[in-house]
């Protein structure tokens, strides 16, 4: 399956980033916990090269809790200071403030020398569509300023919130590369939602899953729809559709809504803590 989504705000985006790095301190980068290189932009890499770092694994509850340590430690291994949050219900949230001081304290220790005191951090809230940036700007301020959506690429605009005294957060549009050079990439991400699934091929998609849980989480999809998962996957789908009475005219399988019904319990966390993608073994 190819998969490839690029709409042309993007670009734009982009080089407003450029711009607006000039102004900041430190790069908030939220990636899914479920798929954190996939959901890794690496044009942020490259144009935050001089900046602080601090990765947020966003959906943490949704995800593998074990490869969510192995994840912590790899982002830490190489430079980046990490939390593990779930920004819908603030779990993790109370750490972020002293990791952001901790990410800045050269910054803030500067500052001081210069005799400039109090001054704010300003942070850049970046990710690729979808992440939950303004999800997790609404928690972190703990009010609804920035427009949020579940579909990708809700962000359209620049704003500034000022948190408190010490935290500036500059939120961005969601940004994604150009072109995958990895299809698995583009799968893991239509996966977990952040390419619209009405350009893409679901059901393909959802045997594709299917492949993945029998062979890393081995009896979820049982435990959720009382199916073998000894059968090959197309066999799966159609137990699905059976149990949960997918049907068209006739009495014939809905493999499309199956295949929906397949999607939403696995982003809702029904089908239990899933990670996509394990952290490299140092």
């Amino acid at each position: 399956m190819n998969v490839q989504w690029y709409p042309g705000h993007m670009t734009k985006a982009k080089r407003q980033m450029q711009e607006d790095l000039k102004l900041i301190d430190l790069i908030i980068e939220l990636v899914d916990a479920r798929v954190p290189l996939s959901s890794r932009n690496p044009d942020i890499d490259r144009l935050g090269q001089n900046k602080s770092r601090l990765i947020l694994l966003n959906k943490a509850d949704l995800a593998d809790e074990r490869q969510n340590e192995a994840w912590k430690e790899y982002f830490q291994g190489k430079g980046f200071h990490v939390v593990k949050v779930d920004s819908r219900n603030g779990a993790g949230m109370k750490n972020i403030q002293n990791v952001i001081q901790e990410a800045c304290k050269e910054k803030i220790e500067r500052d001081r020398k210069r005799g400039i005191k109090n001054r704010p951090v300003r942070a850049m809230v970046a990710g690729i569509p979808n992440v939950g940036k303004s999800t997790f700007i609404n928690t972190f301020a703990g009010k609804a300023c920035a427009k949020t959506g579940n579909r990708p690429g809700v962000t359209k605009g620049k704003q500034w919130i000022r948190l408190n005294k010490n935290v500036e957060l500059l939120d961005t549009p969601g940004i994604l590369w150009p072109k995958f050079e990895d299809q698995e990439v583009g799968i893991r991400l239509a996966f977990v939602g952040s390419i619209k699934d009405d350009i893409l091929n679901m059901e393909e998609l959802a045997l594709t899953l299917i492949g993945y849980l029998k062979e890393k989480y081995p009896g979820a999809l049982n435990a959720r729809y009382e199916v073998s998962e000894q059968e090959e996957a197309l066999s799966v789908l159609e137990g699905i559709a059976r149990v949960r009475g997918c049907l068209k005219k006739g009495e014939e399988l809905d493999y499309a809504k199956a295949s929906g019904l397949l999607f939403d319990d696995f982003r809702s966390g029904k089908l239990g803590r899933i990670t996509l993608e394990w952290a490299p073994a140092e």
